[in-house]
């Protein structure tokens, strides 16, 4: 398992909890106000430079208002269809 914070399944992720940000009106700002992080802590996993724990993304995933388990449901459901057909996940 590459060790890389570009793996397909963690752009993936990137990607979608990017997208319920924004689906939600938040900014990045908005969001670290209600982790009670810095914004720089949300910029850096949005941008890859960061990874999250489970704990994190329990947090980041509800308080932009996602279900933390559809997330994951949608990143399982990419990696099985790519791993059927032979391809990489496209990215989000």
């Amino acid at each position: 398992m590459p060790k890389s914070l570009r793996t397909p399944r963690q752009r993936q992720l990137q990607s979608l909890l990017t997208a319920a940000r924004k689906k939600n009106g938040m900014t990045q700002a908005d969001l670290a106000t209600a982790l009670d992080k810095p914004q720089s802590f949300v910029a850096k996993y949005e941008n890859g430079e960061r990874r999250i724990d489970v704990v994190e993304f329990i947090d980041i995933a509800t308080a932009v208002g996602a279900v933390p388990g559809e997330i994951l449901a949608q990143i399982q459901s990419v990696d099985e269809s790519a791993k059927r057909t032979g391809r990489r996940p496209r990215k989000a």
